[in-house]
C-alpha cells in the first residue's frame, strides 16, 4: 500500500497537484492565521520534490506551487470585481485567476534556473542558489510592471520568531532567511541533518542579535493619537448626495477628542471629493478653525486637484509648527501635503485605458484616473511633529518608505481603504504588511482605515490597539516616540539583493566551467 502511494506521488500529474496543494496551504502562514511554520514545511516539501526534474519539468511544477499560494492566499481580489466592479462572479474569479497565474510565473523562473544551475540535492543547491533565486524573483515581483510585492515568504515572520531580523535585513532579507532554512529542512530528507542543525541556531542567535543593532530609543515625547474610522459603506462613498453627511460624520466621531488629543486622522479618502469642491472648500476652512481653537491638526485623506491634475492625497489641516497657535496654518495651495506616489493599477490608474475602459464597468471604478506623486517628498509636519505618510498600497514597498523617512520622523502613518474587499483575507494582510515597515524603520505606525483594520503598531512591529472591523468609532492612544536608526533604516534591502545576485552569477560561472 505504501509503495503505491509513493509511486502515485510521483507519477507528473501527482506531483502537480501536490505542489498546488502545498502553495495553497502556504496561505495559512499569513494573516489572520499566521501559522508561519506551515511556509517552511511547503517550501521544503516541493523543493525536496522537485530535485530530480528537468527545468522544463521544474518550470512546470514551480508554476503548480506558486498558482497555489496566489489563488488561494489573494483570493479577495475578485471581490472589489465581482461587488463593485460590475463584473460577474465568473469573470472576477477568472481574472483573479490570471493574476495569481501571472504571479506564480515567478517561482516557477526560481525553480527552473535552480534545476538548470544546481540540479541535484546539495548544500550548494539548497542553501545558495535557492534562497538566491527566490528572493531575487520575490524582488522582481515587487517592482516589474509596477509590482505586486504581496506575500512575500518575510510575511509569514509578522508573528514568527525571526520578525526582529528584519530590523536589520528587511521583509526581503526574512525571505532569503525562510528559503534557506527551508532548504535544510529539506536536506533533511536526505539525511543531511548537519545543515539545520547549525542553520537553526545562527538564526536563533540572529534574532537576539537585531535588537543590539538598532540605536532606535526613546526620545522622551509622547503624542496622544485620535485615529477615526468612519465605516462608510462603499456603495455610498462616492454619491455625490453622501458627501456632506460623510464628512459631517467624520467630524462628529472627532468632536469628542478634539479638546484631549495632538493629532487627529481620518482614513485615505475620507473626503471623497476634489479639495476645489465649494462644499469642500467650506468644510475644510470650518475644520480648520476648530482644530486650531482646540490646539490640535487633523491629517485627512482627499482628492486632491492641482494644475487640471487629480491626485489621492492627504493634507493637514489647523497647527503645523506648534500644539498653541495663534492662526491655523492651512491654506489649500498644496504646501505641507502629501500625494501618492505608488497608484494601485485598475483602482486608481488603467493601463492601456482606451482599450480596457470599454470593456467593462470595473475598468471605470472611481477616481480611476489619478496621477502619480513624487517618489520621495517632505513629511507631513502636525502639532511641531515629522509624520512619514503612505497611503494604502504603497506601504508595501519598503524602500519608497526608507526613502522618505529622516533623522526627525516621529512616526509612521497609513491610511486605507479596504471596504472594496469586505469581509475576506485582504485586509489583515495588508495589516501585517504594515507591521513590518515598522520593525524595518524603528517607528511606531498607525493606520487609519474606512472600516478596518484600524491600529496602533509599535517600533518592534506588535499590534497594541485596535478597532473592531466594520464599526464606527475612534482609537484613542498615547505613543511613546522614538528616535535613531535601525541597520535597516541605514542599509535598505541592497546588500541582501547584491549576495543573491554574486550567488547566483557565482552558480552560472561554475555551471559553466563544469
Amino acid at each position: 500500500m505504501l509503495n503505491k502511494f509513493r509511486a502515485l506521488a510521483h507519477h507528473p500529474r501527482s506531483k502537480l497537484v501536490l505542489a498546488y496543494t502545498a502553495g495553497a496551504i502556504t496561505a495559512l502562514s499569513f494573516a489572520p492565521y499566521s501559522i508561519w511554520p506551515l511556509y517552511l514545511i511547503a517550501l521544503a516539501f516541493v523543493l525536496h520534490q522537485s530535485s530530480d526534474l528537468t527545468p522544463k519539468q521544474a518550470f512546470k511544477y514551480w508554476l503548480s506551487f506558486g498558482f497555489g499560494c496566489f489563488s488561494v492566499g489573494i483570493s479577495w481580489v475578485h471581490v472589489s470585481m465581482d461587488v463593485y466592479g460590475g463584473m460577474p462572479l465568473i469573470a472576477s474569479i477568472a481574472l483573479m485567476a490570471l493574476l495569481a497565474l501571472y504571479l506564480a510565473l515567478y517561482p516557477a523562473v526560481a525553480g527552473c534556473l535552480m534545476q538548470k544551475l544546481a540540479p541535484k540535492t546539495s548544500l550548494l543547491r539548497n542553501l545558495l542558489v535557492f534562497p538566491a533565486l527566490w528572493t531575487l524573483t520575490e524582488w522582481a515581483r515587487g517592482w516589474v510592471l509596477t509590482g505586486f510585492p504581496w506575500l512575500w515568504a518575510g510575511y509569514s515572520q509578522t508573528e514568527g520568531p525571526l520578525k526582529p531580523i528584519a530590523s536589520m535585513f528587511g521583509t526581503l532579507g526574512l525571505s532569503f532567511i525562510v528559503a534557506l532554512l527551508a532548504g535544510a529542512i529539506a536536506l533533511l530528507a536526505v539525511k543531511r541533518w548537519q545543515s539545520f542543525a547549525i542553520a537553526v541556531p545562527i538564526f536563533t542567535a540572529l534574532t537576539f542579535v537585531a535588537p543590539m543593532t538598532s540605536e532606535v530609543t526613546p526620545n522622551g515625547e509622547t503624542i496622544k493619537v485620535a485615529l477615526v474610522q468612519g465605516n462608510i459603506p462603499q456603495s455610498m462613498k462616492w454619491q455625490p448626495d453622501a458627501l456632506w453627511p460623510t464628512m459631517l460624520k467624520y467630524m462628529d466621531l472627532s468632536r469628542p477628542e478634539l479638546l484631549n488629543s495632538d493629532l487627529i486622522i481620518w482614513p485615505e479618502a475620507a473626503i471623497p471629493a476634489p479639495d476645489v469642491d465649494d462644499n469642500v472648500q467650506s468644510f475644510l476652512y470650518n475644520a480648520n478653525k476648530v482644530a486650531n481653537l482646540n490646539n490640535t491638526a487633523i491629517i485627512t485623506g482627499i482628492i486632491g486637484y492641482q494644475n487640471s491634475e487629480f491626485y489621492n492625497s492627504l493634507i493637514v489641516l489647523g497647527n503645523y509648527n506648534h500644539k498653541q497657535q495663534s492662526e491655523p496654518d492651512y491654506l489649500g495651495d498644496g504646501s505641507n501635503e502629501f500625494k501618492k506616489h505608488h497608484l494601485l493599477p485598475i483602482g486608481e490608474f488603467v493601463p492601456f485605458e482606451s482599450l480596457l475602459r470599454p470593456l467593462a464597468p470595473f475598468f471605470n471604478l472611481p477616481m480611476s484616473s489619478f496621477n502619480r506623486g513624487d517618489f520621495t517628498q517632505p513629511n507631513l509636519n502636525a502639532v511641531g511633529h515629522q509624520i512619514s505618510p503612505a497611503i494604502c498600497y504603497e506601504i508595501a514597498f519598503p524602500e519608497q518608505l526608507r526613502a522618505n523617512m529622516n533623522d526627525n520622523t516621529d512616526l509612521l502613518l497609513t491610511v486605507s481603504n479596504d471596504a472594496w474587499f469586505g469581509t475576506s483575507n485582504g485586509p489583515l494582510q495588508h495589516m501585517e504588511i504594515a507591521q513590518m515597515r515598522s520593525v524595518e524603520l524603528g517607528r511606531p505606525l498607525v493606520r487609519a482605515t474606512n472600516n478596518g483594520v484600524t491600529a496602533v503598531v509599535d517600533e518592534k512591529g506588535n499590534i497594541t490597539q485596535q478597532l473592531p472591523q466594520f464599526e464606527a468609532g475612534v482609537l484613542v492612544a498615547d505613543i511613546q516616540l522614538m528616535k535613531g536608526h535601525t541597520l535597516f533604516t541605514t542599509i535598505g534591502q541592497w546588500p541582501v539583493l547584491i549576495l543573491s545576485f554574486l550567488i547566483a552569477l557565482g552558480a552560472v560561472i561554475r555551471k559553466k566551467f563544469q
